[in-house]
């Protein structure tokens, strides 16, 4: 019997971020920091709620993960001005700097990962896997 198309996401999402972690390990960030810092990366100055949701892990979570990003000046933030009771959250050119640090051997990861599928298939693979998303969000 085959396993299941969920069971083997989630066992491709663990080991992912096993070795992302492991990656990692040098610069004191984990996958999940990591993972925020790329989503800040691609839409600097978001709110704390919207990073949440971004990077997938819970608001109280990224609340813990701002204070500890901060403290290590990899982001920033400011009053929104236009809700002053919100803050923005920014990347810093320390954060941006982890991240170019992090750029070849995060995309060296993901080759190995496609190492077995052509160019075409990684663009299925890609499109198959927004397309999973989609449907369920």
């Amino acid at each position: 019997m085959r396993p299941s198309l969920l069971y083997l996401v989630k066992r491709t999402e663990l080991v992912v971020r096993a070795r992302l972690e492991e990656l990692l390990r040098p610069a004191g960030v984990t996958a999940l920091q990591y993972t925020a810092l790329t989503v800040l990366e691609r839409h600097d100055g978001v709110s704390a709620a919207q990073l949440a949701r971004d990077s997938f892990v819970t608001a109280q979570s990224m609340a813990d993960m701002v204070r500890a990003l901060e403290t290590r000046e990899l982001i920033r933030r400011e009053p929104n001005p236009r809700n002053r009771r919100e803050r923005l959250i920014l990347l810093t050119e320390t954060g941006r700097r982890l991240l170019a640090d992090y750029a070849e051997p995060t995309a060296r990861l993901e080759e190995r990962m496609v190492a077995e599928l052509g160019p075409d298939e990684i663009d299925h693979f890609r499109d198959a896997l927004n397309g999973a998303w989609r449907a369920l969000s």
